[in-house]
């Protein structure tokens, strides 16, 4: 950073000990020196100050609107963090103040949504930047790097696996809202479309695709009461297709956990392979581990990640750590120091390949995207 003032960030929506903001946004910028959380926002006067008690705000750094938050002089970015349904109107509220954005993923309820949160940002000359942060994780930039740099030589395939741990046979109180898809929080939208998203981040983009997807449990169980629920949404989505490259790329998302392995992508090429693995489906928020083999080599062994892919202090760890790079990138921007290479456009674009797979399931035919 310069000799700049702090940037101060207002976050919107935050329950203590248990959401996005609390267990990532606020360790994220707590361990950036350039960022300090300078106010939050909920819908309720109450817990909106115990949001505020526990980031170590004063009490009248609590708000319940949008606006009253963004009027704030010493907000510069908020930070919206709530349910992809009100994502439009508290990105609005921002831009009329003038205050930069970050938005977590989804952008938007759909692609059109997406397209206007992004003009809105654009129009405005404000920096928008998506938590689209699986592609900031220090293995998957390593990765991308040895791509790019032949390592493996021409990407012949790719191959991607994982699960949800929502959208199985059970959901928890708090995500039941997950089981509409009108709320657009859904397994394609939220732990396959993170996935895809670095996949194609460090392959390129789908020239076509084909899709299937399947309810295949119609049926799940709170966990809390027993109550059951009908779930309206796919619980498995399969796509596919030839990447620009042509490279013939596989993904697989399921809803539900596996006894066995959680989430593996493999990519083969003509000089060697690479995979990378993790115990969760959401490789936005798990530990990834990178292994390859290139050359003569006959079989894969672990990859150690070069200091240079972790742009952020060694103190921020866990979930908080992906978040953070992001946070970096916006700060670097704001600083002058090149763009962020994720913003809002970069989500408009994973929300037009995602209406493809949807469209694409829909008909049973082959999808040919446009670039």
């Amino acid at each position: 950073m310069s000799d700049r003032k702090q940037i101060g960030v207002g976050i919107i929506g935050y329950e203590p000990g248990r959401s996005w903001a609390a267990v990532a946004h606020v360790p994220a910028l707590r361990g950036l020196p350039e960022y300090r959380v300078t106010a939050v926002a909920t819908t309720r006067l109450e817990s909106a100050q115990a949001a505020a008690a526990e980031i170590g705000l004063s009490t009248d750094r609590a708000f319940t609107s949008a606006g009253e938050l963004a009027a704030c002089a010493d907000v510069d970015v908020i930070a919206v963090t709530v349910k992809v349904p009100h994502h439009l109107e508290l990105v609005r509220a921002a831009v009329a103040a003038g205050k930069h954005v970050y938005c977590e993923w989804p952008l938007g309820n759909g692609v059109a949504e997406a397209e206007e949160i992004a003009r809105l940002v654009s129009d405005a000359g404000l920096e928008g930047i998506i938590g689209l942060q699986a592609r900031c994780a220090p293995p998957v930039a390593y990765l991308r790097d040895l791509i790019a740099a032949g390592e493996i030589g021409e990407v012949i395939s790719s191959n991607m696996f994982g699960t949800g741990i929502q959208w199985g046979g059970w959901v928890d109180r708090p995500n039941t809202y997950l089981m509409d898809p009108a709320n657009g929080a859904t397994l394609m939208t939220i732990p396959f479309g993170h996935a895809v998203d670095m996949m194609c981040h460090c392959l390129g983009e789908f020239a076509s695709l084909s899709a299937t997807t399947a309810i295949r449990q119609p049926v799940v169980t709170q966990l809390e009461n027993g109550a059951t629920w009908e779930k309206r949404t796919p619980d498995q989505v399969v796509v596919t297709g030839t990447l620009e490259s042509g490279a013939v790329a596989v993904a697989h998302y399921r809803g539900g956990t596996s006894r066995g392995a959680n989430f593996a992508w493999e990519i083969n090429g003509t000089k060697g392979d690479l995979r990378l693995e993790a115990a969760s489906g959401h490789a936005q928020m798990s530990d990834l581990s990178l292994s390859g083999g290139f050359g003569k080599d006959k079989q894969l062994q672990p990859l150690d990640v070069p200091a240079r892919y972790r742009w952020v202090p060694e103190g921020i760890s866990g979930v908080a750590l992906n978040v953070a790079q992001v946070y970096r990138l916006l700060s670097n921007a704001l600083d002058g120091k090149g763009a962020t290479g994720m913003g809002f456009e970069i989500a408009v674009e994973r929300h037009r390949m995602l209406a493809a797979v949807e469209a694409a399931a829909a008909s049973g035919e082959l999808v040919r995207l446009q670039g």
